[in-house]
């Protein structure tokens, strides 16, 4: 059987950040933290959770989707909630997206990094030749397409909300529906499934990236190695709108890692702009291109600081490190002192 997936973030193994921004699994009330999860057990966003906090440690909740486990941060069921927010082969998860988007009252605290393997997986006495109908999550399905394509060319999707889930169907319910379903091979193992394929995904380096959100207010401190994620509305359909959004980070040496389009859903042809930014809240840099996007778009939601997985140190352009625009405000306040 194939290595399950494995997952690296910015924390110690099985620590977990408390809203008073220190490693440790406990709540306030001495009580272990409760953690929320695209369900059931068994799922990546689960392996990506244990990376934070095992079940012996806090508290799992899974969810049936991610938009639930984001509800339940904003009920206070948990804590806070691990979910999937992009991957390597698809992109953005637009139903993460979509539901951390909607309001300013949560912020990602932490990302999460897993490499995912695939694996074909049956009840016992299925063999290939059996297999009608496949049930597993969209990114899956999307991740493995070129191999179901020369393998399985015939066979159908059945959208599952987990690849976990249609394990669990496959494995307890007496006539799910279909013959097969493509999951991790720890989720195969943990429902007892048959692995009849290892390693179907198309690309062997395939990596889904995980949040951690919890509620607006606790950002975590800056480490040199961090990201900022924002929701950014064009502020006008009009030629050199989106240039206005973007110079507003160019013009400070703000790199970005991640920038796409998400309708706002109240009109036709009105989008917004889901952006990683180089950079943390108390960078001086990303404090000056907040004030810019401020001033030109509509509505600009911050969706927290926090850093990032690969710890990748970022490099400052000339001109853009603290110093420099604390020096730059500085002598323009001398200016005015001499009025």
């Amino acid at each position: 059987m194939s290595d399950v997936p494995t997952a690296s973030t910015a924390f110690a193994e099985g620590t977990a950040v408390s809203p008073l921004g220190q490693l440790t699994t406990e709540a306030h009330n001495g009580e272990k933290l409760r953690f929320s999860f695209l369900g059931p057990r068994g799922t990546f966003c689960q392996q990506a959770l244990n990376s934070i906090a095992t079940e012996t440690e806090a508290v799992h909740l899974p969810a049936p989707d991610a938009p639930r486990a984001i509800a339940m941060v904003r009920s206070g069921k948990a804590d806070y909630a691990v979910v999937p927010i992009e991957n390597s082969v698809e992109g953005g998860i637009n139903a993460t997206l979509d539901a951390l988007g909607k309001h300013a009252d949560l912020t990602i605290q932490a990302e999460i990094l897993v490499n995912i393997t695939f694996v074909l997986a049956v009840r016992a006495g299925t063999h290939m030749a059996d297999i009608r109908k496949i049930s597993t999550h969209n990114a899956a399905w999307t991740q493995c397409r070129d191999w179901l394509m020369g393998n399985l060319p015939d066979a159908l999707y059945l959208p599952s909300g987990s690849t976990a889930a249609a394990a669990k169907a496959l494995a307890e319910q007496d006539n799910p529906g279909f013959e097969a379903t493509l999951v991790s091979p720890l989720a195969a193992e943990q429902y007892g499934l048959t692995v009849l394929r290892e390693g179907v995904a198309d690309n062997p380096d395939a990596v889904t990236r995980f949040v951690m959100i919890g509620a607006a207010g606790n950002v975590p401190e800056r480490t040199g190695s961090d990201k900022t994620t924002l929701l950014v509305h064009l502020p006008a359909d009009r030629s050199g709108a989106l240039l206005g959004l973007l110079e507003q980070f160019a013009s400070r040496g703000v790199n970005l890692s991640r920038i796409e389009s998400r309708p706002t859903g109240d009109s036709l042809g009105r989008y917004a702009f889901s952006i990683d930014a180089e950079g943390h809240i108390e960078d001086q840099r990303i404090q000056s291109a907040l004030i810019g996007l401020h001033r030109v778009s509509p509505k600009v939601v911050f969706l927290g600081s926090y850093p990032s997985a690969d710890q990748h140190k970022i490099k400052l352009a000339a001109g853009t490190a603290d110093q420099d625009f604390v020096s730059a405000r500085e002598w323009v306040q001398s200016l005015l002192c001499r009025r």
